[in-house]
């Protein structure tokens, strides 16, 4: 690392474990080596501020999957210097990602927008309003969506899932963010998803 320009983290969605992670980026990094998280939800200050040059940390968030997905959240921090900045910008479109700038807010843009949606879906078939089928079906013919709601939950994972609406959550302080029980009860069951063979659906294991 001690050669690099830019340094990008991925690890779990866990603060602790990031910020552990960017203390040790921090000494082995050169100075002037750009930081860069993949948060989905947590504060990126709070990784900057774990370093001795929280202007060279910055956000980097890619969408899953990432050589498909060609949307990057650049999230800047009140610390962030305008040169990390147009770095990050520059080097997104290098790899022909297409960059938005957002502030270091939960959720940022996309999922901020998404997760209560999401939620309400869950919600939703929860409280025997409608079935997940008719739900997904509703929302890819109806509201153009490629994916629907539960197809969507299921590949993402419902314990990231679960993650960022608690994120939001204790953010916003907003009642009807709070997590649907049907959620939480899956990922305690650990019905993740796809990853797992279980989520809102069954699948075949490979």
């Amino acid at each position: 690392f001690a050669d690099v320009d830019l340094a990008v983290e991925a690890v779990a969605e866990d603060l602790e474990i990031k910020q552990q992670l960017f203390q040790a980026l921090d000494k082995v990094c050169k100075p002037g080596a750009v930081l860069a998280t993949t948060t989905s939800s947590l504060p990126v200050v709070a990784c900057a501020r774990a370093t001795s040059r929280p202007q060279d940390v910055i956000g980097m968030h890619f969408f899953n999957p990432a050589p498909a997905m060609k949307l990057v959240e650049v999230v800047r921090t009140v610390l962030t210097a305008e040169d990390v900045h147009a770095t990050v910008r520059e080097v997104c479109g290098r790899i022909k990602k297409h960059a938005v700038d957002c502030g270091d807010r939960a959720g940022f843009i996309v999922n901020a927008l998404l997760f209560p949606y999401l939620n309400n879906a869950i919600k939703m078939v929860q409280e025997h309003y409608a079935s997940l089928d008719d739900i997904d079906a509703a929302m890819k013919l109806g509201g153009g969506y490629p994916m629907g709601p539960f197809e969507l939950l299921d590949v993402v994972g419902l314990d990231v899932s679960l993650a960022i609406e608690k994120v939001l959550h204790r953010e916003f302080r907003d009642p009807g963010l709070a997590p649907a029980p049907l959620l939480e009860h899956l990922v305690a069951a650990g019905c993740l998803g796809r990853k797992t063979g279980r989520g809102f659906r069954e699948y075949a294991r490979r």
